[in-house]
């Protein structure tokens, strides 16, 4: 791992994100550290979990989906467990990056009954999504503000917020750091909601970078849409002369594979000759096989795009 890091801070200008989904807030100045050690000059970006729902360590996982048949998801199972009061029988739900589809049959006290028409193993820290509740959701759940605070103690660089909806999302997060001593982290805000991309022009008002996550975005507006909406977001954040970037599964065939797909060679060209800032590989360097490889094909893909 040592090395790898250090190999990949070779390749070009990086930003090393720790996943707040994944790095609880005692944890941050811990992984901060360990960064830097290895990277003294390295450029710490802390992406907050978010509001968004997931699954948690309690669920009995991994919860098994059969298709046509029924599964419970309990309040317990989840980060946020008051979601029961938020729905209602008939709505579709998505778990984990949409690959699940099940409909809410019934709400017995707090927990949902499901009929799934999916069939895999759905785990913990996966996310749960219900279209058209987002918006009743409170926006820093109690965790986001913890992170924040550890961050602040070890002098994060940016700060990711997730899910932003509208620009009081974003004040209400400068707001809060506004309280806390020498901490003046940069903020980006993630676009990854339908909200965000109706408010667009508000968000770029409170930041100077966004970035567009795909895979929760796709999930809100629709796998079919997201094509469109990203070169609309591209085009609007170049317009306003801010800082954008793109994530989510770029790379996803070298998660395993030493090498890309050419559909995903192809994607990622027209992306970096659309001029954006830079890409966020995020399964690609978490959790595959060859971090430094698929950083290193961005890199490439940038040094030689315009060259053909």
């Amino acid at each position: 791992m040592n090395e790898k890091l250090r190999t990949i801070s070779e390749l070009g200008p990086c930003i090393f994100r720790l996943n707040g989904a994944h790095v609880k807030p005692g944890q941050v100045a811990g992984m901060a550290e360990f960064v830097r050690k290895i990277v003294p000059k390295a450029r710490l970006m802390l992406d907050l979990a978010g509001n968004k729902i997931r699954t948690i360590g309690e669920l009995p996982y991994p919860l098994r989906l059969v298709s046509g048949e029924t599964v419970q998801l309990e309040a317990g199972f989840l980060n946020y467990p008051d979601l029961y009061k938020h729905v209602k029988p008939g709505m579709e739900v998505l778990a984990n990056d949409s690959r699940f589809r099940m409909t809410i049959e019934e709400i017995k006290g707090t927990t949902l009954i499901l009929r799934s028409h999916s069939d895999g193993l759905l785990i913990q820290n996966k996310g749960v999504h219900v279209k058209g509740i987002h918006e009743n959701l409170p926006f820093l759940f109690e965790q986001d503000s913890a992170s924040i605070m550890a961050a602040a103690e070890c002098h994060i660089d940016i700060v990711s917020l997730s899910f932003v909806r509208t620009a009081k999302d974003v004040q209400e997060v400068k707001t809060l750091i506004g309280k806390l001593t020498s901490f003046h982290p940069e903020i980006f805000a993630k676009i990854e909601t339908a909200a965000a991309v109706d408010n667009l022009g508000y968000i770029f008002q409170e930041v100077n970078c966004v970035n567009v996550d795909r895979g929760d975005l796709s999930t809100d507006v629709g796998m079919l849409k997201l094509p469109a909406i990203q070169e609309r977001i591209v085009e609007s954040a170049l317009r306003a002369g801010k800082q954008i970037f793109l994530a989510t599964q770029f790379l996803k065939n070298m998660e395993e594979q030493r090498v890309p797909l050419i559909a995903e060679i192809v994607d990622l060209y027209k992306t970096v000759k659309s001029g954006i800032s830079g890409i966020q590989l995020s399964e690609e360097t978490a959790v595959g096989k060859y971090p430094v490889e698929c950083v290193k094909q961005v890199f490439d893909m940038y040094n030689s795009s315009f060259s053909a």
